[in-house]
């Protein structure tokens, strides 16, 4: 027998001496096709696999912050308010990016992206890591944003265009589990570390990670490229990139953080009138970067409108509860991120349960009974005043998470109920928008909440009753939102919900 062969005929050809027949060929050839066809399918899963490790370090990273907040403001000085920056920082620096992310990859090739994404991320997790001063944690964390802009968007890109019909729902569901496990994983591994380490490896942790995801990209994900893209409208992406960070910027400083009251108010501004200038300059050109034309259709108005208010409300929570539960309830960081991360285990259980309760009830009646029950859930905050017990938080944790995860779901759907295939890009790009820059406006209304009613009540520090009252302003903001998706036909999303 020749050096060349296969265990599979070493094995056959013992057989065929001892059985004098040649029927182990035909099995032999069942099994190699049988164990080819594994391997296709196995290779066929590293691609959404390598994509969703890059979605599981962006979003722990996301969720890993938030509980580490007072001691990042302890190490660097700072009024931990003011850390509301680098929070509002890293998601407009999503909403800025993730418009031109597709059009990226099709022009330079998915794998360039992707694995530059994946650099750039980590440089500016390093930059985090390496911060001194507020301003340059700020910086770093816009720099990180630039990189999970592009990281996740371009793989989910490459998934959808090299995975088979038969295997992309598979494949998708990759991109899910990093997207439920990162909120459980992130708080207690951000407070066990800032408890027991130093919050600056929360940002370190990204380093191997990293490099592992790029050196696999290089191998494993397709350099994909379209040879007729269309001009980006580049004069659209500086006018509202530059007007809707300027913006933010001043909101947030509210003249108390980098810059002064003055300065606020011209960055703020200055922010506004370019914005302004875009929906000039939308009216004006073939392609534009953001098309406002998708907010006639009634669903994605309420979609995307609906849900801004919505989000609002509740972008507020993960800036304030770590806060209330460390400075108001003296927890330490780890115990906080133990008893917030239930809120996620809430979110995974109500994920097995929305079908039944769309086909039951319908869009409309859901999303505007659930803004008021997800409202009632955050003002329940309130209550923890008086230290109630760990049972009573768990119990108001995993409610909300239910009643979050219902609306977010609800709302992704319905804002695509209308939306033709062809204007599915501009649709996400738009409603993605939206979702980062009302999350990143409900940190910075929920942290003037808070000082405000601090100021009200004369207190030179902040208290637990502060962050109670702030809990019950934002949950009736929340609430407001009902009112949104009243306009709503009844039968509206009726085949989404299968009804």
């Amino acid at each position: 027998m020749s050096e060349s062969a296969s265990p599979f005929d070493i094995i056959c050809a013992a057989r065929v001496r001892r059985s004098g027949g040649g029927g182990c060929y035909t099995a032999v050839s069942i099994s190699r096709s049988l164990i080819v066809m594994q391997l296709k399918l196995a290779a066929g899963m590293v691609t959404p696999l390598i994509v969703a490790t890059a979605l599981f370090m962006e979003n722990m990273d996301a969720t890993v912050i938030s509980t580490s907040l007072p001691e990042i403001a302890r190490d660097l000085l700072v009024d931990p308010i003011g850390l509301k920056l680098a929070l509002t920082s890293y998601l407009v620096s999503l909403a800025v990016f993730i418009p031109i992310s597709g059009w990226m990859a099709d022009r330079f090739g998915s794998r360039r992206i992707f694995r530059a994404a994946i650099a750039v991320f980590v440089a500016g997790s390093v930059l985090c890591a390496l911060s001194n001063t507020l301003g340059g944690f700020v910086l770093a964390r816009f720099v990180q944003g630039i990189g999970g802009a592009m990281m996740v968007p371009v793989g989910r890109l490459v998934i959808l265009r090299t995975t088979v019909k038969a295997d992309l729902v598979r494949a998708l569901s990759y991109l899910t589990v990093p997207a439920l496990l990162g909120p459980v994983i992130g708080p207690p591994l951000g407070g066990f570390i800032s408890t027991y380490l130093h919050w600056r490896w929360i940002f370190l942790i990204n380093i191997p990670i990293g490099v592992l995801g790029w050196v696999l990209a290089r191998r494993h994900i397709e350099d994909l490229k379209d040879e007729h893209v269309p001009p980006l409208d580049w004069l659209g992406f500086a006018l509202s990139g530059v007007g809707l960070s300027l913006l933010m910027l001043g909101l947030a400083s509210e003249g108390k953080h980098l810059v002064s009251a003055q300065w606020s108010v011209v960055l703020a501004a200055t922010g506004v009138g370019l914005l302004w200038l875009y929906l000039l300059h939308y009216r004006r050109t073939a392609h534009p970067l953001l098309d406002l034309s998708l907010l006639r259709l009634s669903t994605f108005h309420a979609g995307v409108v609906g849900g801004f208010v919505f989000r609002v409300g509740i972008g507020a929570t993960p800036f304030l509860l770590p806060l209330m539960l460390q400075l108001g309830l003296g927890l330490n960081p780890f115990v906080s991120g133990l008893l917030t991360c239930s809120t996620a285990v809430g979110a995974i259980f109500m994920k097995t349960l929305v079908m039944r309760i769309l086909r039951r009830y319908g869009f409309r009646r859901v999303l505007m009974a659930n803004s008021v029950l997800a409202g009632l859930s955050i003002a329940a905050y309130a209550l923890f005043y008086e230290a109630p017990s760990y049972v009573w938080m768990l119990l108001v944790f995993v409610l909300g998470g239910c009643l979050r995860s219902l609306q977010f779901t609800s709302l992704n759907a319905i804002s695509f109920a209308e939306v033709e295939p062809a204007g599915m890009s501009h649709a996400t790009s738009l409603s993605g928008v939206a979702q980062q820059l009302a999350a990143g406006l409900g940190v910075t209304v929920g942290a003037f909440v808070v000082q405000g009613v601090s100021l009200l009540q004369g207190h030179a520090r902040l208290t637990v009753v502060d962050f109670a009252w702030a809990f019950a302003i934002m949950g009736a903001l929340t609430m407001l939102s009902s009112l949104m998706f009243a306009s709503l036909d009844p039968r509206a999303g009726e085949e989404m919900a299968s009804r």
